[in-house]
């Protein structure tokens, strides 16, 4: 079978969208598929272009058996509306025209967060007679409605009318929690064109491993409890909380030598730095690459996940829960929801409050204060990221993308 696949993520970006895109596309290739991505030059989310590669029209690479064809896109930092819709518009428009010269698919996926995306893979599979796949990451534009990212409701509803369209022109939807399922059966989306699979942990990388020694005398951490945010420093994280809580344990002896990372880039990444000047307990790392970064996920004792206090993000499960799992890493999760669900099913980590920065600190120093705790969580979390292996969850996505090509 060959599988077509359209996003605006691909490594080496090291957001969620890229990591669960290639990880699935080399397992199909591992079992005898041929995939073709169409992607653009990477930038995320700086809106600079990554060392070694260049914004050109049309450009083609193989990645790990995959053959990844990247097209001109506008470009810009994850910051201000009227520009990333720029963004996302060039890529449909390139993608498209990319897409229509790929030979002989069988199966014509798009992915989200952004649906301009899919719109594309839309098109391309209306023109070649294909199945079209919508795989749902995330409720657009019901996501910048949270982060009140726009104010202007009617351009919104003009959104949401087109992500219902792709819903019902898709042959199948891919989503990636139940919420989201939920979400759309309510909304007139037949139950049975949507399947759920979630997102996982690759477990030929993020297993557990003896702190990087290197990186703590780097970083002067030796006897400290270190806790860390890693990722995305968007405006949808609300990373001031993590701010507050390290000025909550700076302002008491007992708990000031202890010490609250963040490492990654965003739109906020300059603000929440202004923010903590002169906080020694709070340390921003610069980003590093995905074959990097277990290295620094390696030197934390509790990892923390966090997202604005909005319905909306009741119904999402970051990735980074299962790469954290994977790890052995005990998480301070501050998302509720489904993915509080999980994470409490498992008892591989604790509950805060999102947005309540003095009830991350009281949960961080309970988990300094009990080894027996963090222990425990640490082998329930092992023993949860079986269930979630990636290469598992892409062999169950990959019988569905057969199951729609066999029908046509």
């Amino acid at each position: 079978m060959h599988i077509l696949f359209l996003t605006d993520n691909f490594p080496p970006e090291t957001n969620a969208p890229a990591s669960r895109t290639f990880e699935h596309a080399r397992e199909w290739v591992a079992l005898g598929h041929r995939v073709t991505v169409i992607t653009c030059a990477p930038n995320f989310p700086t809106g600079r272009v990554f060392g070694g590669y260049r914004n050109r029209l049309w450009q083609s690479e193989q990645m790990d058996g995959i053959r990844v064809i990247r097209v001109w896109s506008y470009m810009t930092g994850n910051a201000g509306f009227a520009r990333r819709i720029l963004d996302f518009l060039s890529f449909m428009v390139m993608g498209f025209f990319a897409a229509l010269f790929v030979r002989r698919p069988d199966v014509v996926v798009g992915t989200s967060p952004q649906f301009f995306t899919a719109v594309a893979a839309w098109g391309v599979a209306a023109l070649k007679r294909r199945p079209f796949v919508f795989e749902l990451r995330d409720i657009w534009p019901d996501s910048i409605r949270a982060v009140s990212a726009m104010k202007t409701s009617r351009l919104l509803d003009l959104l949401e009318r087109l992500e219902l369209f792709l819903y019902r022109r898709a042959t199948l939807v891919v989503a990636v929690t139940q919420a989201f399922r939920r979400n759309l059966v309510a909304r007139g989306i037949p139950a049975d064109k949507i399947v759920v699979v979630t997102n996982g942990v690759d477990a030929t990388r993020f297993s557990p491993r003896p702190k990087d020694a290197a990186l703590v005398r780097e970083l002067d951490l030796r006897g400290r409890f270190v806790a860390g945010y890693i990722g995305t420093l968007g405006m949808a994280h609300a990373l001031e909380t993590v701010i507050e809580a390290g000025r909550i344990l700076a302002a008491d002896p007992a708990t000031r030598d202890m010490r609250l990372l963040i490492l990654g880039d965003g739109a906020q990444r300059t603000a929440l730095m202004a923010r903590a000047a002169g906080l020694e307990t709070v340390r921003f790392l610069d980003p590093v690459s995905k074959e990097a970064v277990v290295r620094y996920w390696s030197i934390l004792d509790v990892a923390i996940i966090h997202l604005r206090r909005t319905p909306l993000f009741t119904t999402v499960i970051p990735s980074k829960m299962f790469e954290c799992m994977g790890m052995g890493l005990p998480i301070l999760h501050g998302v509720e929801g489904e993915s509080a669900q999980i994470l409490t099913r498992h008892d591989a980590g604790l509950i805060f409050t999102p947005e309540d920065a003095a009830d991350l600190a009281r949960k961080l120093i309970a988990l300094r204060d009990d080894p027996a705790l963090r222990a425990r969580l640490r082998a329930n979390g092992l023993v949860a990221a079986a269930a979630y292996d990636r290469k598992a969850l892409a062999a169950g996505m990959l019988a569905h993308l057969e199951a729609v090509a066999r029908a046509r």
